[in-house]
């Protein structure tokens, strides 16, 4: 990010056009992964192709028709793709494309953030008891 920003310092001149064009990447990628579940979809994935079963049971408390849309979404996003496009081949797998395997440093740096963030909350709470 702060390169992003040095770069905007450093051309006033483009400073909206950059401005836009940063705003319309954060929203294209928020497009592929927002929801409650399709970063955790996303993680199931990284180890390697998964059925819908398997999915389906990793993620525990997600229903088979959120499941199957937000499969879908992700396909038609080109984050994942799935073998034996026969709607009848039961040994059908789903696995991420390079764009969706590129989300892995992604989902692990956002991992870390999230314990850190929830450590800073937990903490300040705590001092008060």
């Amino acid at each position: 990010m702060n390169k992003f920003v040095h770069q905007m310092e450093m051309e006033p001149e483009d400073h909206d056009l950059c401005k836009k064009a940063f705003v319309m990447a954060i929203r294209d990628a928020l497009n592929v992964v927002s929801g409650k579940w399709k970063l955790a979809i996303i993680c199931t994935l990284l180890s390697g192709p998964k059925g819908f079963a398997d999915i389906e049971r990793l993620l525990a408390t997600i229903s088979p028709r959120m499941l199957s849309r937000e499969l879908r979404e992700l396909e038609v996003n080109g984050a994942i793709t799935r073998s034996g496009l026969d709607p009848q081949d039961k040994s059908r797998k789903y696995m991420l494309t390079p764009s969706g395997q590129a989300l892995e440093k992604i989902v692990f740096m956002l991992a870390d953030w999230g314990k850190e963030h929830r450590s800073q909350l937990v903490a300040p709470s705590q001092a008060h008891i």
